[in-house]
């Protein structure tokens, strides 16, 4: 049911990114100099559809590690109770192979 509904989504998308990909293939100049517009020190020409897949990859990128980041506090803490669990069934093992000392209940004495 997952891999059909993928498709039924995928599938426009990347018809759509094509149509775009082959109406959009025309050269573009891509300036890095903000300053010499009519003969700039850094640019590059590249097809319109290629620019903006570009720009859309590296948003997504900046996006997923701006997020990543923000999430490290909530991995540090489940590294932490990870290791607090281990500890614990260790401890819970370490008991249970103790020998049992008799009776575990303390006697009243009159």
């Amino acid at each position: 049911m997952r891999k059909i509904l993928s498709v039924l989504i995928g599938l426009p998308i990347a018809i759509l990114l094509v149509l775009f990909a082959v109406a959009n293939r025309g050269p573009v100049v891509l300036s890095l100099d903000p300053f010499a517009a009519q003969n700039p020190a850094i640019a590059f020409e590249l097809p319109l559809f290629l620019v903006v897949f570009l720009a859309l990859m590296s948003g997504v990128l900046v996006g997923g590690v701006a997020d990543w980041l923000r999430q490290g506090r909530y991995r540090r803490e489940a590294r932490a109770r990870r290791s607090e669990v281990r500890r614990l069934e260790a401890e819970k093992e370490r008991q249970r192979a103790a020998p049992a000392s008799g009776n575990p209940l303390p006697t009243l004495r009159r």
